[in-house]
């Protein structure tokens, strides 16, 4: 072969289907190609693998000795056509003016050892190594090449790369013929399995959730997992089939950058639309509880899984789509959550804080409570946040940090609810009347329907500077404090109603001045009949007020 008509070959080589996008013209080690093989640096070794591989020079023999077939029973010729689909099925792009031309390469990253790497991220088992004065693939990546290539081609599509070049090699557009015909039947295959999925999904799954007894479910939760679901299959589908056409290295190195951004994002989202289905299920265990707490954590639940699945879907797609490094990314992501932390240290306070209050449960949605400033009922609780309705109607945001290290009073979780006031009555009653009056205050406690019975205190316990005072103590059981103040109302009913049957008289602040009776005038100090009269009156309220009949 003359000199010119073979730089003419290796220009249209630059451009064929090939895991080449550059090469390197020098006269004398092309030369050395056209004779065999050299070995003697990466960059050398490199291109006799690929060169001997080409259609137009298809030597699998010469390129067979770039191998390290030390201690390999399989036939040389075959592995080294198998390593070649390896690259082109995982769409590796093989730039020889990047690929050192240094006989005595180190990899730094090695160790400083003789290697060179094609591809970490892609093909990690696949390096040369020096062996003396030679560059060969090592005997490592050559015992991987069968395993490498069962995973690279998948289900038996290894077989296709033998029987779909027999429909012809005419090229057309820059393809092959059984490249195009190829490519036409999987446009098929994918518009045929979107409308079997399609079925599927919209048909046979509604049908199948409905006869269930779960059609809101299906409808409204599995139905946008599946349709998600139904293209994953399809891209993975069209992943694994599309290696076998063999597209050049350009072109399929932008088609894997897509199907393998396709399937994280589509991961994700299928993900994403499975938080749904757990808050779902979480919302409905809530709602189970008395706790009224529990329905505020399932929305943060969910919004926090989301934010976890998207966080995490994203490290996949720049690590398996863009082919980018998340290594130095997290460790960055360390080092600055460090200082994110102590910049935001009341954040995280009240972010923990919320954790606790979810843990501890101090407190639920509607309870009473008081903390200091603090005094309202809690209405909502966040991450960071607790929202409180105070009694002036106003609103409270109180940080969540500052409530898990407070003392807080929870009047929501009283079993009973206080009732203490005193009683008080004119100096000028008689004891025989107070004995009465008090024996009726204990029996309308006893008659109430909302008193705690088995613990109450109302005695005539002081003597103020203007009255007697009776000692009234009594526990309401009561959900909430407008049925406390129902229940007080219709208490102080009884009582006043009381007082005017047994003509009790109720003291407030004043100075009365006593004067010498005049023969013909009365005193104004009541006269009291006595106490068979008080006894009376007593029995005759208990019968009249106390034994009454609900409406």
């Amino acid at each position: 072969m003359n000199k010119p008509l073979f730089l003419l070959f290796f220009s249209l080589f630059a451009f064929s289907q090939s895991a080449f996008s550059q090469l390197i013209t020098d006269d004398q080690k092309l030369l050395q190609l056209e004779e065999g093989v050299d070995l003697s640096s990466p960059y050398h070794t490199t291109l006799s693998f690929f060169y001997n591989l080409e259609r137009t020079n298809f030597s699998p023999d010469l390129a067979a000795k770039t191998l390290d077939t030390r201690n390999i029973d399989q036939d040389p010729k075959d592995l080294a056509i198998k390593l070649q689909q390896i690259f082109e099925g995982k769409g590796v792009i093989v730039r020889t003016s990047e690929i050192p031309n240094d006989p005595d390469y180190a990899d730094s990253s090695a160790g400083g050892e003789h290697k060179f790497y094609f591809d970490r991220n892609a093909m990690p088992g696949i390096f040369l190594v020096k062996r003396g004065k030679q560059w060969k693939f090592s005997p490592f990546t050559v015992a991987q090449i069968e395993e490498i290539h069962r995973e690279t081609y998948p289900f038996g599509t290894d077989k296709l790369l033998n029987i779909l070049p027999k429909i012809g090699t005419s090229e057309y557009l820059g393809l092959q013929l059984w490249q195009l015909v190829g490519l036409g039947i999987l446009i098929f295959l994918t518009f045929l399995a979107h409308l079997v999925f399609t079925f599927l999904v919209d048909r046979v799954l509604i049908y199948l959730t409905k006869r269930l007894g779960y059609g809101y479910i299906g409808e409204n939760y599995l139905l946008p997992i599946a349709k998600i679901t139904s293209f994953y299959l399809i891209v993975v589908v069209l992943s694994l089939l599309m290696r076998v056409l063999q597209l050049p290295a350009e072109i399929w190195s932008w088609v894997v950058m897509v199907f393998n951004t396709l399937k994280p994002f589509l991961i994700t989202v299928i993900f994403y639309k499975i938080v749904d289905i757990i808050a779902a299920y979480f919302s409905r265990l809530a709602s189970r509880t008395e706790s009224s707490l529990d329905d505020q954590l399932v929305p943060l639940i969910r919004k926090t899984l989301k934010a976890l699945v998207i966080l995490i879907g994203t490290l996949f797609i720049l690590r398996d789509g863009l082919n980018f490094d998340i290594i130095p990314f997290l460790t960055g992501l360390s080092i600055g959550g460090v200082a994110i932390a102590l910049a935001a240290q009341d954040t995280i306070k009240n972010f923990f804080g919320s954790i606790m209050i979810f843990i501890d449960k101090p407190f639920q949605v509607g309870d009473w409570v008081t903390s200091g400033d603090i005094d309202g009922t809690v209405e909502e609780v966040g991450f960071r946040s607790t929202r409180i309705r105070t009694f002036r109607n106003s609103v409270m945001y109180v940080p969540n940090g500052k409530i898990a290290d407070s003392v807080v009073d929870n009047h929501g979780l009283r079993k009973y609810r206080r009732f203490y006031t005193t009683l008080t009555i004119t100096y000028d009653t008689p004891p025989e009347l107070i004995e009465e009056f008090v024996k009726g205050l204990r029996e309308i406690v006893l008659a109430h329907p909302d008193t705690r019975k088995d613990y109450f205190n109302i005695y005539f316990n002081n003597l103020s500077a203007y009255s007697q005072d009776v000692m009234f103590y009594v526990f309401f059981e009561v959900p909430g404090w407008p049925e406390e103040l129902n229940a007080r109302h219709e208490l102080l009913i009884q009582i006043v109603k009381l007082a005017n049957t047994l003509g009790v008289r109720f003291a407030f602040p004043t100075q009365t001045l006593h004067m010498e009776t005049f023969p013909e005038k009365k005193g104004l100090v009541p006269e009291y009949p006595g106490q068979a009269s008080y006894q009376e009156n007593l029995r005759k309220f208990l019968d009249t007020e106390l034994k009454k009949k609900p409406d």
